[in-house]
């Protein structure tokens, strides 16, 4: 539609009352456009991710990156950050230092996946929220910003010392 259309349409229109059915047709396609929009777009993000997994964005401080990256201080090895992505988490067997920014449901779910795939060495840094089941082996910072260190040979070695179904 070129310009001049548009004004020849708006200059019909201007002055013209809208009635009942007018509104029902203007909301219907605004109503139509929204569905579209959610259905075509947004919704399939959902599907894909479970809702428990579902965990609102919330970006790290700089106080809590750096408590975090203090626990790692001196460590050599891969680095992985768990935490982005759609909840597939691959071949953790080679990373020897791990750091997690998630909410306490999804840690709880992690944590098996951690303990069955992680080598001997590893570490597992996280900030934010600590490990539910878990006993750090060291913390920096305090309040919001803490970050808990926890060496996957200590947390087994105390996993072998608890009776069947405590926390480790």
């Amino acid at each position: 539609m070129d310009p001049e259309d548009a004004e020849e349409v708006a200059a019909e229109l201007q002055g013209k009352k809208i009635d009942g059915w007018g509104v029902l047709q203007i909301a219907a396609g605004t109503g139509l456009t929204v569905y579209v929009v959610w259905a075509g777009i947004l919704m399939p993000g959902f599907r894909k991710v479970p809702l428990k997994l579902q965990v609102p964005y919330v970006p790290a401080s700089a106080k809590q990156i750096e408590n975090v990256m203090q626990l790692l201080k001196g460590r050599s090895g891969k680095i992985v950050d768990l935490g982005s992505g759609d909840g597939r988490i691959v071949n953790l067997s080679d990373c020897r230092n791990v750091t997690v920014f998630l909410a306490p449901s999804v840690l709880m779910l992690l944590e098996k996946k951690l303990l069955t795939e992680l080598p001997e060495e590893a570490r597992v840094v996280a900030g934010r929220f600590p490990l539910p089941n878990w006993t750090h082996t060291d913390t920096a910072g305090e309040g919001v910003n803490q970050a808990w260190a926890y060496d996957v040979q200590v947390v087994r070695q105390l996993k072998k010392d608890e009776p069947e179904g405590s926390p480790v």
